[in-house]
């Protein structure tokens, strides 16, 4: 169960299907809405197209708060609101050529990586930090992946792997750490609020 089921089982038990697709609804765009903010987090290196920004913290919180299916869709929704003209991508940016630019793979990481995060929260991975940073770095690693091949393509291997991986670790890992540590301390939260 996630953190997100665990939080709104009371409503959806009284009320039924009808209710959980509203709370899922509501979840999905108040999550996607927490990314764009995050992406506003936007510093740019000059030597990069691929900038420093907050959307890979939101995207992992998401994942884990929501789980594999609607956490992926929530990233998902996100992407398709920033392609469609919102001003939701790093620094304002919209726009359906953000998916195909140098930077489009690292968007397909984030809903890959919030389905696989999201499945290792849903085994209860995000309760404790020495579980949760590894779920986080392994989600961290898939965006990576898909950003770094993708962009590789614009700018060549070597180059991709200076511009679109190396700068960005660190900043990353501490991504990671944040998020590592801010999901145990919500699920804490929650069972004291329970009285558990």
């Amino acid at each position: 169960m996630t953190l997100a089921t665990t939080i709104t089982q009371n409503v959806w038990a009284r009320n039924g299907t009808r209710q959980r697709t509203l709370v899922n609804l509501a979840l999905a765009g108040l999550g996607s809405l927490l990314i764009a903010v995050l992406a506003q987090v936007r510093i740019p290196l000059p030597f990069t197209p691929v900038p420093v920004t907050g959307q890979t913290l939101g995207v992992l919180l998401i994942a884990a708060a929501f789980g594999s299916r609607l956490g992926a869709a929530t990233v998902a929704l996100y992407i398709a609101e920033g392609a469609l003209g919102l001003p939701f991508f790093a620094g304002g940016g919209s726009g359906a050529a953000y998916l195909l630019g140098p930077t489009g793979g690292y968007l397909a990481g984030f809903v890959v990586a919030a389905y696989v995060v999201g499945s290792l929260a849903e085994k209860g991975l995000d309760r404790r930090w020495y579980t949760a940073l590894p779920a986080f770095l392994v989600g961290q690693g898939i965006i990576y992946l898909l950003g770094v091949s993708w962009l590789a393509l614009y700018v060549g291997l070597e180059r991709s792997l200076a511009a679109g991986l190396v700068p960005f670790v660190l900043g990353d890992a501490v991504k990671a750490l944040v998020a590592g540590l801010a999901l145990p301390s919500a699920w804490a939260l929650v069972r004291a609020w329970h009285g558990e």
